[in-house]
């Protein structure tokens, strides 16, 4: 896992971890819905940072016979778990105790103070680990907008931890406006509802998830970006003729797979056809570090005969 994502994930571990803390004991004293319904999901939250380094770790196996490209897509897979433990736990629960709740309601008659103070230290402690995600997804996002950035990350630890650490922050306003208009009324409906906008925020979050993870795992090429940084790097060595076509896969978040057909010089002998192919290697190498895998297949181009229809460099991918 690059260093960023893995400080993000520890200091989302560590806040969700003491939030969580917090707010049961605070559920105990007051039996709060909305107190609740946090409680688990950042139970939930903390649950789901360490699958992340649990899979960041998993996937530094080295390959083996059956797994012969190594095991960097296991961190897909358990960032693609903790979207199904973000709905199942965080937000169907939520959900499930709001509806309870709004059924058979009633005030918060006990340690009234409680339920607020500790939700309004929870959403200072979310808000330093909402900060470090930013911080470390700004020196990799670049200058593309937040949604092309969380749809298009190959790596899938900080876009995980931002939107987890947003619906916490969301989650957590939610929660204390319930709370609030409780304590003020008297109505335990409004504790209720905070429960039930929890839920629903939560779903929606990991429904999103899911859907983008999914595309992970089913093998997402390398982006635009990187596709013609390869592109560039094949058609400037000295001994290939073209690019005829290419196809790339992301084996894991840092490790890509790039095959291509090249159009060497007809009547190149097979050195002057190998030293082309070498080189061609080590250009797309430099260019893209992330290319660990290359085959490269020399053939010879005939204008107006179509190999395969597919253009050298796709547009950028969608989901």
């Amino acid at each position: 896992m690059a260093g960023g994502g893995n400080k993000a994930v520890v200091a989302a571990l560590l806040a969700n971890t003491g939030i969580a803390i917090t707010k049961f004991a605070a559920w105990g004293l007051t039996q709060s819905a909305s107190m609740l319904a946090e409680a688990i999901h950042s139970l939930a939250d903390a649950g789901n940072q360490v699958l992340l380094l649990v899979g960041a770790k998993r996937a530094k196996r080295q390959a083996d016979e059956l797994h012969q490209f190594g095991f960097g897509r296991e961190r897909y897979v358990y960032s693609f778990i903790v979207a199904i433990v973000l709905f199942s736990v965080g937000g169907l629960f939520a959900l499930y105790e709001g509806y309870h709740k709004i059924h058979d309601p009633h005030g918060i008659d006990n340690w009234k103070w409680v339920p607020v103070a500790v939700l309004v230290a929870a959403i200072i402690m979310e808000s330093f680990s909402f900060r470090t995600a930013i911080v470390e997804a700004n020196k990799v996002r670049g200058h593309v907008s937040w949604a092309r950035f969380i749809r298009n990350a190959r790596s899938p630890e900080l876009p995980v931890i931002l939107l987890e650490d947003f619906a916490a922050l969301t989650g957590l306003v939610l929660a204390l406006l319930g709370v609030v208009l409780t304590l003020a009324t008297g109505n335990g409906v409004f504790d209720g509802a905070g429960s039930m906008a929890i839920g629903a925020l939560l779903v929606v979050v990991a429904i999103f998830l899911a859907i983008e993870m999914k595309s992970l795992l089913l093998g997402e090429s390398a982006t635009r970006e990187a596709q013609q940084k390869i592109v560039a790097a094949i058609e400037g060595v000295p001994g290939v003729q073209k690019l005829i076509h290419i196809k790339t896969l992301h084996l894991g978040p840092e490790e890509v797979l790039v095959a291509a057909k090249v159009a060497v010089e007809p009547g190149s002998d097979a050195a002057a056809v190998a030293a082309a192919i070498n080189a061609a290697e080590a250009a797309v190498r430099e260019a893209e570090p992330m290319s660990q895998h290359i085959y490269l297949e020399p053939d010879i181009y005939v204008e107006g005969y179509v190999r395969e229809e597919r253009p050298a460099v796709p547009e950028a991918p969608s989901h």
